[in-house]
């Protein structure tokens, strides 16, 4: 009887949570439903929205703009200084001269939270009736990642970079950086916390070029970086947690963005500056005017909005080709100007001299090879075991430059004819004499570059008839690419919605966004669906970093790669 008793209490404790559930559950749904209802019957009358910077930051504003706060397309302004959108989601070119993409923007299943759920609701461009995170998992999930050659000796022996390499002393300080206070790492570099071994694991060669940290980098984000991809810590030997976009990302990812905001009659103002704001006086922050490169002011009603690019990493870059090198770079970044400029005005804006004052330390180049059939793409294929697509990123750790390179699937870009194929590269210390090109990096042709790859492959007695099928090589000299990881103070980046703005907020990899980590486009995405939800007072979620980093069972396996 006793049990009997126990039983219908707890089927009735059971059943009350049940109840408590559903009425929770119902309640949220009212929430929503009120929520829609209200910013349906928003009126916003001649309010317009000027976006400063064409990249995915600003983009991904103006689709939430469109999506969540029932704003018309018509009334939000992109002003960007370049002549194409993407910033640095970039892709071009041509089968006869070649293509170049700046870099490789590595996604992310488990922690790109906001980014999939914004794409979720743009249209695939390829795939109909089919989303562009429909379109990209599926892509990804049928050719998944598995590197198995991820560091080359120079002796092109494949090393077992499944053992991390550390010592008690590395483990130490890595324990010691992910629970040490932010406030503590003001301005600390990753070699000013670790010891000199650190720098000669596998796990540092694997994580450098992986994420493109250097070793005066900031131990700050080096800890975020920890922490928000504590899953990728024990595969960063196979880069499984890598999702690749099915073509570059301008082509997968911008285009169909534009395409979404094009339809809902986005204005768009290509290769125009935006050179300086003017403010209201007093306390606040409140933008009246923009001020633009060819002398124009773009002069704003009370009830206007401004969401600004405070800085971008690909700024200022530089390309090259096959027999002449990157050019040197000649002008200063427009977006580190511009936020030079309204930084000198008011409080709280941040602080862009550490990121972008010194283009020795944030400078890295990358190379685009675009070949006739694709005999040396079969070589790669033959010397790593990965088909195209498969492998990620393959490390020369001992070259000088510390070269690295990634064959996508093919094709991959839109216009790619079925004979044309290409691979991506890209070297970290580019003031480095090259080993067999006696040139630094930065000073090479995109056919010397392309020579002392394939010698550190072993294979310069082929050269004459590897370079037979070769179309083009072209460099890409990027100096600020490098920024975002700079030593700096917590009060170096700004708030996205600085404290007393009333009109005005900053979306780029150098806004701060607690625990979250730059060089990601969830970054860029995150920073724009902030700007916009409290500049117009929407109401909704904005999904919460994901705290792996709480989670036993990714954390047991993270201690256990520790000791790999």
């Amino acid at each position: 009887m006793k049990k009997r008793h126990i039983g219908l209490a707890a089927a009735g404790a059971l059943g009350a949570a049940f109840l408590a559930k559903k009425v929770s559950s119902e309640k949220k749904v009212e929430k929503v439903a009120e929520i829609e209802e209200e910013i349906n019957s928003r009126y916003y009358g001649d309010k317009q929205v000027y976006l400063i910077g064409g990249g995915i930051a600003t983009m991904a504003a103006a689709a939430y703009l469109i999506r969540d706060a029932n704003f018309s397309g018509k009334n939000i302004h992109v002003i960007e200084g370049m002549k194409i959108l993407g910033g640095s989601n970039d892709g071009i070119g041509t089968n006869e001269k070649g293509f170049v993409a700046r870099g490789g923007r590595m996604l992310n299943e488990e922690t790109y939270e906001n980014f999939w759920e914004l794409f979720s609701s743009i249209p695939s461009l390829e795939w109909p009736d089919h989303s562009v995170t429909d379109e990209i998992l599926n892509f990804d999930h049928l050719h998944p990642t598995h590197a198995q050659a991820r560091l080359v000796t120079k002796d092109q022996e494949i090393l077992d970079a499944h053992t991390m390499g550390f010592d008690n002393e590395d483990r130490l300080a890595m324990t010691k950086l992910l629970a040490a206070s932010e406030e503590s790492l003001d301005g600390v570099t990753i070699e000013e916390w670790f010891g000199p071994h650190f720098f000669e694991t596998n796990f540092w060669y694997m994580w450098q070029t992986t994420f493109a940290f250097q070793k005066w980098s900031s131990a700050f984000e080096l800890r975020r970086y920890m922490n928000r991809m504590i899953l990728e810590f024990s595969r960063i030997d196979t880069l499984e947690g890598v999702t690749r976009t099915p073509l570059n990302q301008y082509d997968s990812v911008i285009l169909p963005l534009k395409s979404f905001l094009e339809k809902h009659g986005v204005d768009f103002t290509l290769n125009e500056d935006v050179v300086d704001l003017e403010f209201k006086p007093g306390s606040e922050i409140t933008v009246t005017a923009l001020k633009l490169g060819n002398g124009e002011t773009i002069e704003l009603n009370e009830e206007d909005v401004v969401i600004m690019t405070n800085g971008t990493m690909t700024d200022s870059s530089t390309e090259g080709d096959w027999s002449t090198p990157a050019p040197v770079v000649t002008e200063e970044s427009r977006s580190a100007r511009l936020w030079r400029n309204i930084a000198k005005k008011k409080v709280g804006l941040g602080n862009p001299e550490p990121f972008f004052g010194n283009e020795a330390e944030t400078n890295w180049e990358s190379f685009t090879v675009t070949c006739r059939g694709d005999k040396l793409l079969k070589r790669i294929e033959e010397f790593s075991g990965n088909i195209p697509g498969s492998g990620a990123l393959m490390t020369l750790k001992d070259s000088s430059w510390l070269m690295s390179t990634v064959v996508a699937a093919q094709p991959h870009f839109k216009n790619q004819d079925p004979d044309t194929t290409i691979f991506w590269g890209y070297g970290i210390y580019t003031d480095k004499v090259g080993d067999y090109v006696k040139k630094p990096m930065r000073d090479c042709t995109g056919e010397e570059i392309l020579y002392e790859w394939i010698c550190q492959m072993g294979w310069q007695a082929d050269w004459d008839e590897i370079v037979k099928d070769v179309v083009n090589v072209i460099p890409a000299y990027m100096p600020y690419i490098d920024a975002q990881f700079q030593p700096r103070k917590m009060t170096d980046r700004p708030q996205v919605v600085p404290e007393g703005s009333t009109n005005f907020a900053m979306v780029s990899q150098f806004v701060e966004i607690p625990k979250d980590m730059v060089f990601t486009e969830e970054y860029s995405v995150r920073a724009a669906r902030i700007a916009v939800y409290t500049l117009f007072d929407i109401d909704k979620e904005i999904i919460p970093v994901t705290p792996y980093n709480r989670d036993p069972k990714v954390l047991a396996k993270a201690a256990q790669t520790m000791f790999r």
